[in-house]
């Protein structure tokens, strides 16, 4: 697909890393998701991974029935920045949240003194234009790639998409940012086993830099 007029694309590779954080069968399914990203800070992966671990726990104490997964960004010029997610929630869903206050509490506590925080965003998956079921599945790997539009090219965007979807190999799961930017965003996740997968299908083959305007 040629994008050269659409937007900026940038396509990282993730490892996984707290393996998904499976913590608890999901309810209320639906087609949303909420997507982050942070940085630690220089000289504090350390802290932040310990930090994110006790957090982590904290949300098992606490019944949380939602599915979180982690990864840190392996390559790319986001390198070991962590990029964290809840998949397959329904608009209902997302207002049950387990006790937002005290969850609030204890990432302060323990991971927001080793991180900047770059993004966080409430995503649509777009069955229409992807192969899967919305939610990634475990693996070893895993590309990220975002990519930002003009709104107006939104529209042309989406139907590029859906006139490549018959074509998509492996699974490919599309989400539009729905909450989170003034910016027309969209989120792609290609599962991969290992290095050798993504050598093979081409993590940038798909996609050219270009122009905002």
């Amino acid at each position: 697909m040629q994008h050269r007029r659409l937007g900026i694309v940038c396509t990282v590779l993730l490892a996984a890393t707290v393996l998904p954080a499976l913590l608890g069968a999901q309810t209320g399914r639906g087609p949303y998701a909420r997507i982050a990203v942070l940085r630690p800070l220089d000289g504090k992966t350390v802290e932040f991974e310990a930090g994110y671990i006790r957090h982590l726990a904290w949300h098992q104490q606490a019944r949380d029935p939602w599915v979180w997964y982690g990864w840190s960004i392996w390559a790319g010029d986001r390198y070991r920045w962590f990029v964290y997610a809840t998949f397959g929630h329904s608009a209902t869903s997302l207002d049950s949240a387990v006790t937002p206050g005290e969850d609030e509490r204890d990432n302060l506590l323990n991971v927001a003194p080793h991180v900047e925080w770059v993004e966080n965003g409430l995503y649509e998956y777009l069955p229409g234009v992807s192969r899967g079921t919305g939610e990634p599945q475990p693996t070893a790997r895993l590309e990220f790639t975002t990519v930002d539009v003009l709104p107006a090219a939104a529209e042309a965007f989406e139907a590029a998409l859906n006139a490549g979807q018959a074509r998509l190999q492996g699974e490919t799961l599309w989400y539009r940012m729905v909450v989170g930017g003034p910016i027309a965003r969209y989120v792609r996740l290609r599962p991969q086993p290992g290095l050798s997968a993504v050598l093979k299908t081409g993590v940038n083959r798909r996609f050219r830099r270009g122009p905002t305007a």
